[in-house]
């Protein structure tokens, strides 16, 4: 019954995505003739919309490349294939749930699934979770300083939107850090809040043990994560170094985008700092990818950059090979390795049955 949910649940944002995709391309494209809409998509340049499908599976596979290189250090031999279907899987569960929320336990599932211990994958999804957010939150600040000017300019009116952003990010890794470093202070402080939402009855009193639990399982992973950091500063710089890639990669399709209709007159860093801004504000937002409102504020921020006639095309272009390709290629990922499993969980049963079957014949004879 509880995977039934979780599945529905997994469906349902799913098709929160997809009507969310078609409502978007119904009101941008309101009184628009569909062989309208396929000419502005076809006046982009095939080989730079390629090359922005280079910078999608680069993104990808940076966090794949992570993966691979923690594994081999942590004495876990794996080929990096294997890894890419662990980063597709996370990637595709994140984009179908709130504040990207189901993407490392599916691949902690899958990990396990292949034999890898699951306190390993713990602390390599900490690892990356921090590392993820870090840079995320140092490329928009660093941007944001070196292109004060032009991002207030194109903001707009979703400055608030950038500004909560920002807030939140860093509130999020605020968290992690007390964590991080005073996880002992952390679970107690966590316990009480539990305690306290209980006595309000704002948590179910039978939930009650199942969050605390949960908030102590948590702590100690990140004592382990501590401790390992401590221990390894070069392994977490070149983690930082990879993820500096892997997020540029993704940021870096909008100016793909942006030169595949041979336009002219912003540089990259500029294009980056509007697309970072985006990534920043709606990074925390509990809603599946984000959706909707990472297409309005692409509206808002890159109406000056693109143009009337080409923002629209270029929103469905961008979007397109950063989000869509990805899910769908993440998808296809997902199911595949989830047939896999249950082929090898039904061989599994199966012998266990025959043995089970041979034991008891044995038996019988005896």
């Amino acid at each position: 019954m509880k995977n039934i949910k979780k599945n529905l649940k997994y469906l349902l944002n799913f098709l929160f995505i997809a009507v969310i995709f078609w409502l978007t391309f119904r009101l941008l494209f309101s009184g628009q003739e569909f062989s309208e809409i396929l000419s502005d998509l076809h006046m982009a340049d095939v080989r730079w919309l390629g090359a922005g499908l280079v910078l999608a599976f680069m993104f990808v596979a940076g966090e794949s490349a992570i993966i691979h290189y923690m594994l081999r250090i942590l004495g876990q031999k794996t080929y990096f294939l294997r890894c890419l279907k662990y980063s597709f899987i996370g990637f595709f569960f994140s984009y179908i749930t709130p504040s990207s929320s189901g993407g490392q336990p599916a691949q902690m599932y899958y990990m396990k699934k292949d034999g890898i211990k699951i306190g390993f994958s713990t602390l390599i999804m900490l690892l990356i979770t921090i590392a993820y957010k870090a840079v995320l939150v140092l490329l928009g600040l660093g941007f944001l300083i070196f292109n004060y000017g032009f991002v207030k300019d194109n903001v707009g009116r979703l400055g608030w939107l950038l500004i909560l952003g920002f807030i939140l990010n860093i509130l999020f890794i605020a968290a992690l850090a007390f964590i991080f470093f005073k996880p002992l202070w952390a679970r107690k402080a966590g316990i009480k809040i539990v305690n306290l939402l209980t006595g309000w009855r704002i948590v179910k009193p039978k939930n009650n043990e199942k969050y605390v639990s949960k908030i102590m399982r948590i702590c100690d992973t990140y004592i382990m994560g501590s401790e390992y950091i401590k221990e390894n500063i070069h392994t977490i710089v070149n983690i930082f170094l990879i993820t500096i890639v892997q997020r540029l990669s993704l940021i870096a399709v909008t100016w793909v985008v942006y030169k595949a209709y041979g336009l002219s007159g912003h540089s990259l860093l500029e294009i980056l700092a509007l697309q970072t801004m985006i990534n920043v504000a709606v990074d925390m937002l509990p809603l599946p990818g984000a959706a909707g409102v990472t297409e309005g504020s692409f509206m808002v921020m890159f109406g000056n950059i693109f143009g009337d006639d080409l923002v629209k095309p270029a929103l469905l272009l961008s979007r397109g090979i950063s989000f869509y390709a990805v899910l769908i290629a993440g998808a296809i990922v997902t199911l595949a390795a989830h047939i896999i499993v249950l082929r090898n969980d039904k061989k599994f049963a199966d012998a266990n049955g025959s043995n089970e079957e041979n034991n008891k014949v044995i038996n019988e004879k005896e």
